[in-house]
């Protein structure tokens, strides 16, 4: 599978993929249609992408845009191709990679200066990774009030907006992905 950057400065840039299915990288079409409802809410954003895999979502915002990128993921087949993208887009002063189980915590933010206003979330599909996730984020406290979290998810694994400080703006199916638009509520 080719990947690459659909849109900004860097448009056209082909990405390093992970081989095998483990690392499921978000088709163009899904990847266009997210920065599309997006819009101006890229441009200048504090941007936290975990499960980054690839880098695809977070080297797009930066690539239209966005100030800086925080990618978090576990796996080390996937960060090595998240580093290889990075260098080869020349993000170094504006990226940073951070090996962590997403799952366990988000404690590794705390030494992190400023609020994140963007962040990207694509689990492993129906692994219920989603309301840990959204727990971790909340109790983190590294997201503005008002931010907006996109995460990609199984249709068979709705978000549940009971007692979560998340509201569900918009949500959007793309065959078997659907791609829910979260606003984060203090």
């Amino acid at each position: 599978m080719t990947l690459r950057i659909i849109g900004g400065e860097l448009k056209g840039r082909k990405l390093v993929t992970v081989p095998g299915m483990q690392t499921r990288p978000t088709a163009d079409r899904v990847r266009e249609s997210i920065f599309n409802i997006l819009g101006d809410r890229v441009r200048d954003a504090l941007v936290l992408d975990l499960f980054a895999g690839t880098g695809a979502m977070g080297i797009e915002a930066l690539s239209r845009g966005a100030e800086s990128v925080l990618f978090a993921d576990n796996d080390k087949t996937a960060l090595t191709a998240l580093e290889k993208n990075i260098k080869v887009c020349s993000l170094e002063s504006r990226a940073k990679i951070i090996k962590w189980n997403i799952l366990k915590n988000l404690n590794i933010i705390f030494s992190f200066p400023q609020a994140f206003n963007l962040v990207f979330i694509d689990p492993p599909y129906n692994k219920n990774a989603i309301q840990p996730t959204l727990s971790n984020l909340d109790k983190s406290q590294c997201i503005e009030n008002g931010a907006c979290v996109a995460i990609e998810h199984s249709p068979q694994e709705p978000i549940s907006e009971k007692d979560q400080r998340f509201k569900i703006s918009d949500q959007r199916r793309y065959g078997k992905t659907l791609v829910s638009f979260l606003i984060y509520m203090l």
